[in-house]
């Protein structure tokens, strides 16, 4: 082990460590010319250049943090990544780690040689700040217990750790491939690529010794030479089998979380990537539906698919025996798979009718419950539940044919196998054949038997997975589109002489639809206080989304601060652009209610941010309501906490915009649900905060 300081990176020197690190950890072979590291090296300043050097070559840079209790951990798992070490003469460094190692991790310096430094030197030059502020309280604790030198670094150690475990340490990026990048690439992070056919190998090899041993055993007994040689390599195949066996069972269960965690962090980017048109006519019910089938699809492809992949291993090890015995008993093994894919593909239609009637009732008794209190008043009482009772007779009658079908399938495939195979091998029985060529192919078919017993289980999974990926395919798709990644240079906003949002002859159309904007434009400058009024349909609520870069124009120009959206990159253009939307598509989330007021902004929040929501809130008049929830800001809120109202919400929607601190802010119908005295009141502090403000309106 060894001390950091030969491996601090200057920041003036980030971009040769970042290009290093990037060809060490084998994530980019050619990095190319990344751009030149940032003068400030806060770490807002880092993790824009980061996106920005990392977004060309398909990769991202997630920042990470944890509680000082929780550093050593995060430390441990985040290679490859740079981590900014703050210096005692205040200027910041920067490590660049490349991979877990035997003993800590492997570190690159400015001498491009990498070395393993321990994982306590990195906790304690990461720590350094909050630990050096520390130090001299719990040093004079020690001196007054009477601590000994031998042991006060151990305890000087527990203290700290009892008095900054909550405490937040950040600073450190870690590199990976985007969500949406190449199944090649995503496999190759979560380390599946190279464990799926070690996994293969080895249980091949098991399953081979199995069966040597049975045939090394039965090739004795049919000369009639089982002497103790014969006996001991039995014995010694089939203990050579077991650890081989234990090893391929823990490697399933890593291979499943691995592939299982790529898995879902592709699906949630998916989500995010979704365009508005593609959500917003499903409804609540329809979402909650994606939901359950993409965990569906995660647990039963998953286990479904290393069943079935072993399970071909194990059957083509029996074709293998079967040829053995004659081409037959092969042939008859192929037919039977073809009346088994049958029977799961009869299964598969089944379960396909079964799984859109459940989720269509999900779907409505969503929407019910969602909209029960208004059909409690409006609808008459005795259509209150017209058609739930057909509606449910069908799934029943649907469920009973997918149970029967289930329940014949895993069984009917391996016993069923079993007569066929059997019903070959009595022929040869009878003629009197070669003893050997009978015990060959017995062998065989009950190796067959064996693998589609094993098999059953991903018969009913994998079709099960096939439906599943109907519903989540398109969250899968939606990842793999590309948003502008902008220029690191492109920052800054618009001034006086400068427009902040202009647009020349903006239109945008549905897709399939007429053009709900056509030839708009605009020039809002850094002060402006803009007030757009129309009747419903008119287009407001769209020309909102497209100048927050929620929607893509289909024709004109929409420039920020001078520059297009592709120069921008679609994230900052949507963290200068802040929006507060319709009340009916804005959403207070089940968390605190400081978590819903700094959503856009660093989280967990620092004091600073705070203090400035809580502020805002009650420039807003919303101190009575602080007041009254027992907890403040850290009160829980939304479905599954404190139930705020119409006006509430409304202001929390409005305070969430504004502290996004953008160049402009836009407010779609944000006053309506406000009474007189509450909207001059938040007018008021809109008007003060917003450096550029949109209200949307009705006349």
């Amino acid at each position: 082990m060894m001390s950091i300081a030969p491996l601090l990176w200057p920041a003036a020197e980030l971009d040769q460590a970042l290009s290093l690190l990037l060809r060490h950890a084998g994530l980019a072979a050619d990095p190319g010319t990344l751009p030149s590291p940032p003068s400030m090296v806060d770490d807002d300043a880092v993790e824009h250049w980061l996106s920005a050097a990392a977004a060309p070559l398909d990769l991202e840079a997630e920042p990470l943090d944890a509680s000082y209790a929780d550093a050593a951990a995060m430390l441990g798992g985040c290679a490859p990544a740079l981590v900014r070490v703050p210096g005692e003469d205040g200027a910041a460094r920067f490590l660049a780690l490349v991979r877990r190692a035997r003993g800590g991790v492997r570190v690159l310096g400015p001498d491009r040689r990498a070395r393993t430094v321990s994982i306590d030197h990195l906790h304690a030059a990461l720590c350094a700040p909050l630990e050096h502020a520390a130090r001299p309280d719990v040093e004079r604790v020690l001196e007054r217990a009477g601590v000994s030198a031998r042991r006060r670094e151990r305890a000087a150690a527990a203290l700290l750790a009892e008095r900054l475990g909550p405490r937040r340490v950040a600073g450190v990026w870690m590199l990976r491939p985007r969500a949406g990048t190449g199944l090649g690439a995503l496999a190759a992070d979560a380390g599946v690529r190279g464990l799926a056919p070690r996994l293969a190998g080895v249980h091949a090899l098991q399953y081979a010794l199995w069966a040597g041993a049975w045939a090394l055993l039965a090739a004795g007994a049919l000369s009639g030479r089982v002497d103790g040689g014969r006996l001991a390599g039995w014995a010694l195949a089939l203990m050579t089998a077991v650890p081989l066996r234990a090893l391929s069972t823990w490697w399933q269960g890593v291979l499943g979380m691995r592939a299982g965690a790529a898995l879902k962090r592709r699906l949630l980017d998916g989500a995010l990537r979704l365009r508005p048109d593609e959500v917003r006519h499903h409804g609540a019910g329809r979402f909650l539906g994606t939901v359950i089938e993409s965990e569906a699809m995660e647990s039963l492809a998953l286990s479904g698919g290393i069943a079935a992949g072993l399970g071909a291993v194990e059957l083509a090890l029996a074709f293998a025996v079967l040829a053995g015995g004659g081409w037959m008993h092969a042939l008859s093994l192929a037919s039977w798979l073809c009346v088994v894919a049958a029977m799961a593909a009869r299964y598969g239609r089944l379960r396909a009718r079964w799984t859109a009637a459940r989720l269509e009732m999900t779907h409505g008794l969503v929407e019910r419950m969602t909209g029960y209190r208004t059909r409690l008043a409006q609808q008459d009482p005795a259509r209150l539940h017209r058609g739930e009772e057909e509606e449910l007779e069908r799934y029943l009658a649907l469920s009973a044919a997918m149970d029967r079908a289930a329940a014949r399938l895993p069984s009917l495939a391996a016993r069923g196998w079993l007569l066929v195979g059997l019903a070959g091998v009595v022929p040869a029985f009878v003629r009197g054949g070669a003893v050997s060529d009978v015990a060959v192919a017995l062998g065989g078919v009950l190796l067959a038997w064996q693998s589609l017993a094993r098999l059953g289980p991903a018969l009913l999974q994998l079709p099960d997975a096939a439906i599943a990926w109907t519903r989540v395919g398109p969250l899968f798709r939606a990842a793999a589109r590309a948003e502008p990644t902008g220029a690191w240079e492109a920052r800054g906003g618009g001034d006086g002489d400068r427009a902040v949002l202009e647009a020349a002859g903006l239109a945008f159309a549905h897709p399939g639809g007429a053009r709900v904007l056509d030839g708009v434009s605009l020039s809002l400058r850094r002060g402006d206080r803009v007030l757009l009024e129309g009747p419903s349909g008119a287009g407001k609520s769209t020309l909102a989304a497209v100048l927050c870069g929620l929607r893509e124009p289909a024709a004109g120009s929409l420039l920020l601060g001078g520059l297009d959206r592709w120069t921008v990159g679609a994230a900052e253009w949507r963290r200068r652009v802040a929006a507060a939307p319709q009340f009916h598509e804005n959403h207070v989330l089940t968390g605190t209610l400081a978590f819903n007021l700094l959503m856009g902004r660093r989280w967990p929040a620092p004091p600073a941010d705070l203090a400035e929501a809580e502020a805002l809130c009650r420039e807003l008049g919303l101190g009575p309501l602080l007041d009254r929830m027992p907890s403040g800001m850290m009160q829980m809120v939304g479905e599954g906490g404190w139930q705020l109202s119409h006006g509430e919400r409304s202001r929390v929607f409005l305070a969430r915009a504004l502290l996004q601190d953008a160049d402009a802010v836009v407010l779609d119908e944000s006053f309506a649900a406000l009474d007189p005295e509450t909207l001059s009141v938040a007018w008021r502090v809109a008007s003060a905060r917003a450096p550029t403000l949109v209200v949307i309106a009705h006349p």
